[in-house]
């Protein structure tokens, strides 16, 4: 499974050179100089950057399966890139919007026991204290407060359970449940 470290921004300057915004926790272990991250092109990416120039003259420039991080610097809080092969401001802007990933065999699990990556407990059965099943984690959305389990309910539809201890008392990646002590009525919402 891949997952989603970071997306390339707008160019910065003339030589190629990109902002990136990081998306995991530990930047520090996943942009340093010689990654190697597998791209993908967002389906929705707004921008429209047109065709780039490339080496070869009369060819289109096309984002590679694959980018190497050639340096970095940080900035603001966001990642200044130079990728391998991206060396003018043209080929940097046909890589607007384009997420860089790693496969998750790569990540090693994180040493709290009461950590998790969202790809350990996307699937995972979500269970009641009661053993009743509520249904799937969809996914995980971070959000400001707290992080969100996005749960894809038995009966239909989806319902937004706060990942916090008070409501999340236990997580068994090994039996494949996540037990959860609900509010009354938050499945109702």
């Amino acid at each position: 499974m891949l997952l989603v470290v970071g997306q390339i921004g707008k160019p910065h300057g003339i030589r190629g050179e990109v902002l990136v915004t990081v998306r995991t926790d530990e930047p520090e272990a996943r942009f340093v100089a010689g990654s190697v991250f597998t791209t993908e092109v967002p389906r929705d990416r707004r921008v429209s950057t047109g065709p780039a120039t490339a080496a070869v003259p009369g060819v289109p420039y096309r984002v590679p399966a694959k980018l190497t991080l050639e340096s970095l610097r940080w900035h603001q809080g966001r990642i200044i890139a130079q990728f391998e092969g991206v060396h003018d401001r043209n080929v940097a802007e046909a890589l607007r919007g384009v997420l860089l990933q790693v496969d998750s065999a790569e990540v090693p699990p994180p040493d709290d026991p009461d950590e998790f990556h969202d790809h350990q407990l996307i699937g995972l059965t979500v269970v009641a204290l009661d053993g009743t099943e509520l249904g799937t984690v969809d996914r995980i959305d971070h959000a400001p407060a707290s992080d969100l389990i996005v749960l894809r309910k038995s009966a239909g539809g989806v319902a937004l359970v706060p990942f916090v201890s008070a409501i999340v008392p236990t997580v068994d990646l090994a039996a494949g449940r996540v037990v959860v002590d609900l509010p009354e009525g938050l499945l109702d919402l």
